[in-house]
């Protein structure tokens, strides 16, 4: 079951297993290496394709992946992680791209499982940015790259013509993953306000607190959906 909304992710000493998949040895290492660092983080396993990314996981059944979407072989990082999924469907999948349109995030599929992340090889390095996305992958939660996000304009005549400045700006820090409490710290408010206007932004979007999880999925797909990215 996918931990709750606004908690850790981890509950006391356990840490997120994790699983490591990239075809360059050299990057593999230096990313185990990084998290292996890590209090919250413990390294399970690396593989290098496809194929046997689904046979390490099946065998040591890790609470996330991070995974390079283009692989040698038959079966590329997405076609992985559906796998990985369907055995094990709270498995957290992190992908690891080098594309920074946002459609690349539309093509996984929410619709069977929640989980997905989708991250820039450029921002492996900020590891507060790659624990926000692995932490979130086990939550359940969807979770954009920054850089990703930080592009994206509201298309015109669209639900998200309708929000305010700030619940744009509450979205957005949703859609990158942020707890709750992380959006108030981030725009300096109080967590009771961060909640007032994620309300907000749902009833704008037909959604229910209720539904929880589904509602978070949902309102970061509507997001990504009506919005259109500037061309530096």
């Amino acid at each position: 079951m996918h931990a709750d909304l606004n908690s850790p992710a981890t509950d006391g000493p356990s840490a997120i297993r994790v699983l490591i998949v990239d075809d360059q040895v050299f990057f593999t290492e230096l990313l185990a290496r990084g998290l292996s660092m890590e209090p919250t983080i413990d390294v399970v396993g690396v593989a290098h394709d496809g194929d046997s990314a689904v046979r390490v996981a099946s065998a040591e059944k890790p609470d996330a992946v991070l995974m390079d979407i283009e692989m040698p072989g038959e079966i590329d990082g997405i076609e992985a992680g559906t796998q990985i999924k369907c055995a094990n469907p709270d498995t957290g999948i992190v992908l690891l791209s080098m594309h920074r349109d946002p459609r690349f995030f539309t093509y996984l599929p929410f619709d069977q499982s929640s989980g997905w992340s989708y991250l820039l090889k450029d921002s492996v390095p900020d590891m507060s940015v790659l624990l926000r996305a692995i932490d979130g992958s086990v939550r359940g939660w969807p979770v954009l790259d920054p850089t990703v996000t930080a592009t994206l304009r509201p298309r015109q005549d669209t639900p998200l013509d309708n929000l305010t400045e700030r619940q744009r700006d509450v979205l957005k820090l949703i859609a990158e993953g942020h707890t709750n409490a992380g959006i108030a710290e981030k725009l300096f408010l109080e967590e009771k306000t961060i909640e007032t206007y994620i309300s907000a932004v749902y009833r704008e979007f037909g959604l229910s607190r209720e539904s929880g999880l589904h509602a978070r999925v949902s309102a970061t797909l509507i997001f990504l959906r009506n919005s259109v990215a500037e061309r530096g």
